[in-house]
């Protein structure tokens, strides 16, 4: 912890030098209205967004020129070089075209919205994008904490934010919900390098404003894609590291041709050995993008498509390994002698995207979007002396003899459509602004499995389950914000979503058929104040989540309820020339939150189990300072209280004749997952022009691994810091080359973000069993990058 902080002690004693400043304010060259969001870059390399009245500030420079490059959408690049002392105006000549991705407008928080957000640009995203998945890329933003099954961020990975997991997490991907809509998880290994092709990204922290698809009951993001890029360019982005890893990303882009009409392209491969044993990725992806644009209008085509084939690294490792062998991977080793060699995860997924954005006049603009996403693939598993019985399968009769049990491969498969429409109409008025949207979506998924293997009695390929499932999801939003007087404003948020689902049988529980629908109604009410530097906002804001699939699993008669969050935010924000602060107070009211207790269905499973009251209260500190014009640092920090009033805890009790399980109860507990302090820093010195260095720290305090509060079913919290070393050339043949060194892990720590645990009683002896899943200790990632 001291280790962490120690730039910030440095930051809060340093003494500011004199110095000059660039500063300036961006308009429309047409209408001189101020450009706020537009993006101004110092040498390439020091990037920062305008204010809300176009202006911006570049603090303690040296002296001599400086090359001032800004951007924004709509407009063409302004490039020029600029000696500090004076401030100017930069006047943006407007593109003849509709380039507003209006898509992304409906979803995301305004500068001025009474929402607690962050914004990352594509500057951010570039400097780190090694071939971790996107998880590792959002390591640094407020609240998060990370996970990777192979221990090196490749893979199958995991994110929580504010404690709340990834089913938790509303995603979309240019307004088109990403989560998948039966576990509501995201499954970030489907889409490969996913973001080399994203331009911006607005993680929501709490309730936020109302979006397509999964309820958000911890964030939500928004990525987006659909950047019109004007030029045309070509970029090679290659890194090589530890556990054999690789990276070869190839992008190439028309620019406008005619006048109108542009393409994009790229292709990913990333493979990688992992941390942990056996734990291999191969990953493929693809992105193409093509766009028609008038003066007011654009359509626009994406196909994004991922293949991945993941050596399972899923059970974590026991205690005792922990110590002695903590790379040991149990996937596999079912089959006798040497590890089952095709134990993978094996899945595509296809996304097809449709635009079209219109605007009417500089008040109204219309948005809708048809999509259809396609996934479908198997993991397979080697299973040893397995019942015929379990696969409802006859016994295996040899002459006399009775067989019961064989060792088979199986396979469990996953066919399934997502499909759709979203739509928004947006009003823009002096004193108001006025949003309309939703959309509809249908999931079709089929669930079967296959024996495509057994040592004795089962014919190749033959099928023990075939269970089909469909959910239907309907919202409609209103959002209007308005202007009550110079610094007052007023956002008010209404939603209604409206879900139906059916599910044809378990492969468990094949009897049971489930026909539930669910209607929600979620407003949201917040205010802003602003003046000068100063911002502050408070809001209160309500979500709705329907049950998962393996929730509705018990049986008919044992549906879980629907979960509820009352989401209580108030921010206070500052912005000077040379730093930034903000403080964000939250607290988030859970109702039926869905837990998991321990507790048996009446098949046999551990289900989730509706908690009455429960909640997460805290406060989340962000900041940033220039101490030179060489050194800058920035950090976020927070603190929170997760809890359960009256968690009572159940375990097997194989000592009872009768099966009854034991029943614990603990009072008031901390909710599983969910660290009470998580912290992040980033110092970054530039000793000498293009060169940077930026050293990385992450703190995440103890873990429950469940919500009993019992120290021995936890991880310990851990402190991990990284080195990264970034080198820019320019010329003419070869615009940018980039060269990345990157040191994750410098100080070696061996450390778990994620685990699992459960307890039985026998012989009258309690056990408890814990999981990890271990990080890897010091390894290096080396990139270079070529843009033509």
């Amino acid at each position: 912890m001291k280790k962490l902080f120690l730039g910030v002690c440095f930051i809060a004693t340093a003494l500011s030098a004199v110095s000059q400043t660039i500063s300036g304010q961006v308009t429309d060259a047409q209408t001189n209205q101020p450009i706020s969001g537009a993006t101004v870059f110092l040498n390439k390399s020091e990037g920062l967004a305008t204010t809300e009245s176009g202006s911006f500030s570049f603090g303690k420079l040296k002296s001599g020129t400086y090359q001032v490059q800004v951007t924004a959408i709509g407009y063409k690049k302004w490039d020029s070089v600029v000696a500090p002392g004076a401030r100017f105006t930069v006047q943006l000549q407007p593109w003849k075209l509709f380039m507003q991705p209006v898509e992304v407008k409906a979803l995301r928080a305004a500068d001025k919205a009474p929402f607690t957000k962050t914004n990352i640009s594509k500057a951010t995203i570039e400097a780190q994008n090694l071939g971790q998945d996107l998880p590792f890329l959002l390591n640094q933003t407020p609240s998060v904490v990370i996970n990777s099954d192979a221990g090196n961020g490749i893979g199958y990975t995991g994110i929580r934010i504010r404690g709340s997991d990834a089913t938790r997490i509303n995603m979309t991907i240019n307004g088109i919900p990403y989560n998948d809509a039966e576990s509501q998880g995201l499954f970030f290994v489907n889409l490969p390098d996913l973001a080399s092709s994203v331009s911006s990204i607005q993680i929501q922290r709490g309730v936020g404003t109302s979006s397509n698809g999964a309820g958000a009951f911890g964030a939500s993001m928004n990525f987006s894609t659909n950047e019109v890029n004007t030029n045309a360019y070509a970029e090679f982005n290659n890194s090589v590291g530890s556990f054999n890893t690789w990276k070869h990303t190839v992008k190439a882009g028309t620019g406008l041709i005619g006048g109108h009409f542009t393409v994009d392209m790229r292709m990913s491969k990333i493979q990688s050995d992992g941390y942990i044993n056996r734990a291999s990725t191969n990953l493929g992806s693809l992105y193409f993008s093509t766009a028609y644009l008038t003066e007011k209008s654009s359509l626009r085509f994406n196909i994004i498509t991922g293949k991945e084939k993941t050596y399972q690294a899923w059970y974590g490792v026991t205690d005792a390994d922990l110590a002695t062998n903590r790379r040991v991977n149990y996937a596999g080793t079912e089959k006798p002698g040497d590890p089952y060699k095709n134990e993978t995860d094996n899945y595509q997924q296809d996304h097809y995207q449709l635009f079209f954005n219109h605007e009417f006049n500089k008040q109204w603009q219309f948005n809708t979007a048809l999509f259809l996403t396609k996934g479908k693939g198997y993991y397979e598993q080697y299973k040893a002396d397995v019942k015929y019985s379990r696969y409802g399968l006859p016994n295996y009769i040899v002459g006399t003899d009775t067989v019961k049990t064989t060792d088979l491969i199986r396979q469990l498969w996953l066919d399934n459509n997502f499909y759709g429409q979203v739509f928004s109409l947006q009003r823009k008025g002096a004193i108001t602004a006025t949003t309309i949207g939703g959309g509809w979506s249908q999931y079709d998924g089929h669930h079967f499995g296959e024996i495509i293997w057994a040592k004795a009695g089962i014919d190749p390929n033959t099928r023990w389950y075939d269970h089909k499932a469909k959910k239907t999801d309907v919202n409609i939003y209103i959002k209007e914000q308005i202007k009550l007087n110079k610094f007052w404003q007023l956002v008010a948020d209404v939603q209604y979503r409206s879900i139906g689902y059916t599910i044809d049988g378990f492969r468990d529980n094949p009897t049971v058929n489930i026909n539930q629908r669910y209607n929600f109604f979620n407003p949201k009410l917040g205010i802003t104040y602003s003046k000068g530097k100063l911002q502050w906002f408070s809001s209160v804001a309500v979500a709705q989540k329907e049950p998962n699939r393996d929730d509705f699993e018990a049986g008919a008669t044992q549906v879980p309820k629907p979960e509820k969050l009352i989401d209580f935010e108030m921010g206070l924000e500052k912005r000077s020339l040379n730093y930034h602060w903000s403080a964000t107070a939250f607290y988030m009211d859970y109702k039926d939150h869905l837990v998991l207790t321990g507790k048996i269905n009446d098949v046999g499973a551990y289900t989730r189990t509706n908690i009455d009251k429960s909640f997460r209260a805290g406060i989340e500190l962000e900041g940033a300072y220039k101490i030179q014009n060489w050194l800058t640092a920035q950090g976020n920090f927070t603190w929170s209280a997760n809890k359960i009033k009256n968690f009572v805890e159940y375990y097997d009790n194989y000592d009872d004749p009768n099966g009854n399980q034991k029943v614990i109860p603990h009072g008031t507990t901390d909710i599983a997952l969910s660290p009470s302090i998580v912290a992040g820093s980033t110092i970054t010195a530039t000793p000498f022009k293009n060169a940077s260095i930026a050293f990385v720290s992450k703190y995440v305090s103890r873990q429950y691994l469940d919500n009993t509060s019992d120290k021995q079913r936890s991880l310990a919290g851990y402190g991990v810091h990284d080195l990264r070393l970034q080198y820019l050339i320019t010329g003419s043949t070869i615009k940018e080359t980039r060269l990345i060194f990157q040191l994750n892990n410098v100080l070696n720590k061996m450390y778990e973000p994620n685990g699992y645990t459960y307890s039985y009683q026998y012989g009258g002896t309690v056990t408890t069993a814990n999981y990890y899943f271990p990080m890897a200790g010091r390894n290096v990632m080396v990139a270079v990058n070529f843009k033509l």
